[in-house]
């Protein structure tokens, strides 16, 4: 799993900052999961590694502009590349599938690809037989969601030259105890697949805290977490502003991945007001944060994280 952020900035872009959006890269498969789409999503994806067409499924938190506005020219410019588009699943609160209907009808935009939007509630979205999504209401102006993606577990290595000592042929039967099945062989003897198998590779977890104050809700999602993404829009000296906003701010989030018991966290969504020059820097954002829990990342544009299995394993690509 690979966590790419496309857009840092909270409300508006900077030069450096792009507003809302992060891909995740699934492990082998040739697919991208989008969380959020601000408004110039588009162009991130083309100073990216990425394809528009690799595009399968958009999470949308809430329908404030910096991270929707975006959204309806991207799926505009899918499948205009000259490369197939499969359909797109979006995701997201209600008044999404609104928004974009009226976008299509008042632009007249065709897709060339079909799409299917589902509103969201609170608990499971989405699943498959690798991955979970689940869903959870946070505290802000307007009704936004938090994500949280789960790997499953599978099954440890499996041991072949035990199996062939056992005189196990190889085949369909290899298949049934790699999944921890009980066969029984010709002669009698049964076998258990969980015996010849290491132990599980446990599923990582991401959790993505969108705009939102402290909130029980987000400590649910963070909750034992690989990676926790926060949005950390103000320092802690402006906190009375995060209240009045219903943002979070360094501390906040720094205390959600703390009570959660999160392994890391990475802080995103930042104002404007930070910039370099200014009396509070987002150096001092992260400062804050490490104070209260140490394994803290500041996020940028294009900054890449691979989730690690174990917190020893980590790669983080700059």
């Amino acid at each position: 799993m690979q966590i790419t952020f496309l857009g840092t900035s909270s409300g508006v872009p900077t030069r450096s900052r792009n507003v809302s959006s992060w891909a995740l890269r699934l492990p082998q498969r040739a697919e991208i999961w989008l969380f959020d789409c601000g408004e110039g999503t588009q162009h991130q994806f083309l100073r990216s590694e990425f394809k528009a067409s690799q595009i399968r499924r958009i999470f949308i938190t809430h329908m404030h502009g910096d991270h929707i506005f975006g959204l309806m020219g991207l799926l505009a410019s899918c499948g205009l590349a000259g490369n197939p588009q499969q359909q797109v699943d979006i995701y997201g609160p209600p008044k999404l599938n609104e928004y974009l209907q009226a976008c299509r009808r008042y632009s007249q935009t065709h897709f060339s690809f079909p799409i299917k939007v589902h509103t969201v509630q609170p608990g499971l979205v989405y699943e498959d037989a690798e991955f979970s999504v689940h869903c959870n209401l946070l505290e802000h102006r307007v009704p936004a969601y938090g994500y949280r993606v789960a790997e499953k577990d599978r099954p440890g290595r499996f041991d072949v030259k035990r199996a062939t000592a056992l005189g196990i042929p190889s085949g369909p039967l290899y298949g049934k105890l790699k999944r921890g099945e009980v066969i029984t062989l010709p002669d009698g003897r049964r076998i258990n697949g969980s015996d010849l198998c290491g132990p599980p590779l446990i599923g990582r977890k991401v959790a993505y805290c969108t705009d939102t104050i402290y909130c029980e809700s987000a400590i649910e999602l963070a909750r034992g977490a690989n990676v926790v993404i926060h949005e950390s829009t103000f320092a802690h000296q402006d906190a009375d502003l995060a209240y009045q906003r219903l943002h979070s701010t360094s501390t906040m989030a720094a205390q959600v991945a703390l009570t959660a018991q999160a392994k890391r966290l990475i802080l995103t969504h930042f104002s404007p007001r930070y910039a370099p020059g200014n009396s509070i820097r987002l150096e001092d954002l992260l400062s804050e944060a490490q104070a209260i829990f140490p394994a803290t990342l500041l996020a940028y544009d294009f900054f890449t994280y691979d989730v690690p299995r174990k917190q020893s394993a980590e790669l983080v690509t700059h």
